[in-house]
């Protein structure tokens, strides 16, 4: 058979880890370090208009100051629902009201907090490397099925190599990300 008949699609096994990243990133943003970010809010789901609506589609949020974020709501109605969702947002972050403007003062966290934010970033990445390891593993079959159908053994130890050297690159992202998260949380 020749190789040019077998699917090794790398590019697809290169996609699914990127996205692994991605989603291990964007679980990160999530994770309150002391320092105010508006990606914090992003999860906040407010009750307006009858059903949950995204905080960010009810008002703008701005960060004016590295331990404040404030949320200009547009319809005043909205005002108190937004108050409520980030009160009950579990963020621990008291809104202070300011007429359709809310202020969110981003409090220091102290050491037992920032210890429980940095195992938490932990779990995040391990899922990450748990995915990117299950991607590879899917790349592994692919490389033993096409073995099996006629690719010589010199070509299939090649895209193995190739599979976990993409393997080896994405752990390190995720090794990287996770040593920079934490450093951020147990920054004083």
């Amino acid at each position: 058979m020749a190789d040019e008949d077998i699917d090794i699609d790398t590019s697809d096994l290169q996609r699914r880890m990127d996205g692994a990243i991605a989603s291990m990133r964007q679980e990160f943003q999530s994770l309150r370090t002391g320092r105010a970010s508006g990606s914090m809010l992003d999860p906040i789901m407010v009750d307006a208009y009858g059903q949950p609506t995204p905080l960010n589609q009810v008002g703008t949020v701005n960060v004016p100051e590295p331990r404040m974020i404030t949320v200009s709501v547009w319809d005043k109605n909205n005002v108190n629902a937004v108050e409520k969702a980030i009160r009950q947002s579990g963020l621990g972050i008291n809104p202070v009201m300011d007429g359709t403007t809310i202020r969110l003062p981003i409090p220091e966290l102290n050491e037992e907090r920032r210890r429980d934010l940095t195992k938490v970033a932990s779990q995040y990445a391990e899922s990450a490397r748990v995915a990117i390891r299950n991607v590879r593993q899917d790349g592994m079959q692919k490389i033993k099925r096409a073995r099996a159908a006629g690719m010589s053994e010199d070509d299939a130890k090649l895209w193995e190599g190739e599979v976990q050297d993409m393997t080896n690159a994405h752990i390190k992202q995720v090794d990287e990300a996770l040593e920079t998260k934490q450093g951020e949380i147990m920054q004083v």
